[in-house]
């Protein structure tokens, strides 16, 4: 089966909530996560209902006249948040000839990305779509279409993204953004690094947007200090919220300079989302901002997972989970940081409410197989999604040696083929290989 195709999970109980694709927004009946490991390291119960979570309890507390999901094993977060993915030319790196930017094709390729990026535990999505050029506002209305039938799978975004803004070939952009934020662009964007006038691009994106109440999320490499602070000083009165990114460029600066940029995005109140799988622009000029100086300065950074498979990235993955073992492993954030900016960060960015795993808040999960973040950063396999009260996606992984007689005689820990329940099954399925 191919790992974009929706499943229905399994749990135990006869009144389970609805599996994926059913269409519904709304969970039909209370789930319970039981034997969940949380970071504190308590073992717990978890009901939910309503599409949040009613009751946090010690395991075995928690009475369940509903469905059930044993999660004995698996460490239970809040779910991964994507505040920068390029849906529209996602999966196009093996295509022959020129890309298609024909509605269906843009469609499929939206679709089939989200429910990869699902899979992986982002249950929020923002997509930043191209409009102009030939295509005019094709791929958007494909986009806002994935996004009408992904409802109650996954909440899908669209950043409005238009290439000229200024001079007498900016007139027909304007025009094309305002309305692109009527058909159903909840973000205004662009890359104002590629318009022959960036301040006045910004400047455009920033006034359409005060119109409208949209936030901005704007691509910029960030190699310009004195554009980044002017950027700053118009965006610090945005009260939607602005957002920058990759930012790959501060980290090539001078520290002494970069520090005083990260001062003035931070008082402007300023998210900057960085990309650490890698930009999705140029490849000779990858890289990742600097993590920790902007945390250090007051700067929310946020990590997101930009080109997944597309001409910027032929191997882009999409996955959060690595984007925050990147940043554990290649910035040094501790683990708790490190998914913290594609959760609580990427969430914050997106404008999403806050989600822990406590009684009120929203049921936005993800169980990954393991006891410790750090752990689950390093070998997330086995993964169960979350989404508005109900199981959603879940990935089984099966790792199997041939009999050992070494890994026998130092009881070594082995996932196997066996008799016991699975999470997220009736005891007696067989797991998937």
């Amino acid at each position: 089966m191919p790992d974009s195709q929706p499943q229905q999970p399994h749990s135990s109980g006869a009144s389970g909530p609805s599996g994926p694709g059913s269409g519904s927004t709304a969970d039909s009946g209370a789930l319970l996560l039981s034997g969940a490991r949380l970071t504190d390291g308590r073992t717990v119960d978890v009901r939910l209902g309503g599409g949040h979570i009613e009751a946090v309890g010690t395991a075995g507390s928690l009475s369940a006249h509903t469905a059930r999901v044993d999660l004995a094993g698996y460490l239970l977060l809040p779910a991964a948040a994507e505040p920068h993915a390029h849906g529209d030319t996602a999966l196009s790196a093996d295509t022959a000839g020129p890309v298609s930017y024909d509605a269906p094709d843009v469609q499929r390729r939206a679709t089939e990305a989200a429910l990869l990026q699902l899979g992986h535990g982002a249950t929020a999505l923002r997509s930043h779509v191209r409009i102009g050029d030939v295509q005019g506002l094709g791929p958007l209305e494909a986009v806002l279409q994935a996004r009408r039938s992904l409802r109650g799978l996954v909440d899908l975004t669209a950043v409005a993204v238009p290439r000229l803004l200024t001079g007498v070939a900016g007139a027909d952009g304007l025009a094309m953004l305002r309305d692109a934020v009527k058909m159903g662009a909840s973000v205004v964007g662009g890359c104002p690094d590629l318009d022959p006038d960036p301040t006045g691009y910004a400047e455009a994106v920033l006034e359409i947007a005060a119109e409208h109440g949209c936030p901005v999320d704007l691509h910029t490499d960030g190699d310009d200090p004195a554009r980044l602070g002017r950027l700053a000083a118009m965006a610090g009165g945005l009260r939607a919220g602005v957002t920058l990114g990759p930012c790959a460029g501060l980290g090539r600066l001078p520290e002494d300079v970069a520090a005083r940029t990260a001062e003035q995005l931070a008082a402007a109140a300023v998210t900057v989302v960085c990309l650490p799988q890698g930009g999705c622009g140029n490849a000779e000029r990858r890289g990742v901002a600097p993590v920790r100086l902007l945390r250090s300065a007051g700067v929310r950074v946020a990590a997101g997972s930009g080109a997944m498979r597309d001409v910027s990235n032929p191997v882009g993955r999409g996955d959060p989970l690595e984007a925050a073992y990147l940043l554990a492993s290649r910035c040094g954030l501790r683990p708790e940081d490190a998914y913290g900016a594609v959760s609580g960060a990427a969430r914050a960015a997106m404008g999403l409410s806050e989600v822990r795993v406590e009684a009120g808040f929203p049921a936005e999960l993800l169980a990954v197989r393991g006891d410790r973040l750090a752990g689950a950063l390093s070998l997330a396999y086995s993964r169960i999604v979350v989404h508005r009260g109900r199981v959603v996606a879940r990935t089984s992984a099966v790792r199997e040696y041939c009999d050992s007689a070494a890994a026998v005689a130092l009881d070594l820990p082995r996932q196997g083929r066996s008799t016991g329940a699975v999470p997220g099954r009736s005891a007696g399925d067989e797991p998937s290989a």
